[in-house]
């Protein structure tokens, strides 16, 4: 019978001469070796999964900052709105108060004009003129003014030779703005300059050359 060789373990090739410890070392290499290649595969999956990750991190950040700026928008626009809102209502009601005082202001012209605004009634009248002037009242209208259709109204009309435009001659109702807003257009009495003025003017003045031309003896001839 042939004899068996006992079985043994293959163990790497070392040089020749090398020591017991030289071939324990190059064994612990190669298994190194053969589990690096693994170890950096996960390694790199890894880091691939962290990437996508923080990319939709970044784009969730992105679309928040985007959503957070548009309602800062909306915000400012919404209180910007409510602030010309709230002017223009504090506009109106100063308005419609002075709007309803402007009879009694009337009266109180009236009666300074006729020297009736004297004691505790011009006292009275004078801090009520105050008032209205702070809360931004302005009276307007003038003799000698020329006529606007846009904040006067004519109630009167009349020829004057002493004109050369449409003139306010009489103001029989001051009118009253506030700020660029009129309330209340100046009644007034308006004269147009006398017609046929400008046309006896300028007759007049070719008469005048006339006869200026006849005491000079008239035109040279050449």
């Amino acid at each position: 019978m042939t004899e068996e060789t006992p079985g043994f373990e293959e163990k790497p090739d070392v040089p020749s001469g090398a020591t017991p410890e030289d071939a324990e070392s190059t064994a612990a290499s190669s298994a190194s070796a053969e589990g690096a290649a693994p170890a950096g595969d996960a390694s790199a999956q890894q880091n691939a999964g962290l990437v996508a990750q923080l990319d939709q991190v970044r784009t969730a950040l992105g679309e928040r900052t985007a959503d957070l700026q548009r309602l800062q928008a909306e915000y400012q626009n919404y209180r910007r709105r409510v602030e010309r809102d709230r002017v223009a209502v504090r506009e109106i009601a100063i308005a419609n108060l002075l709007t309803e005082l402007l009879p009694v202001l009337d009266d109180i012209g009236r009666a300074r004009e006729h020297g009736e605004l004297v004691g505790g009634f011009k006292s009275v009248a004078e801090s009520l003129e105050t008032v209205a002037a702070k809360m931004g009242l302005q009276q307007f209208g003038k003799d000698g003014e020329p006529f606007d259709p846009t904040i006067h109204e004519a109630l009167m009309h009349s020829y004057a030779p002493d004109v050369t435009e449409t003139t306010c001659v009489a103001i029989l109702q001051p009118g009253y703005r506030i700020g660029e807003r009129t309330i209340r257009p100046a009644r007034v009495a308006v004269a147009e300059p006398q017609p046929g003025a400008q046309t006896v003017k300028a007759e007049g003045s070719d008469e005048g050359a006339a006869a200026d031309d006849k005491e000079s003896g008239g035109p040279e001839e050449g």
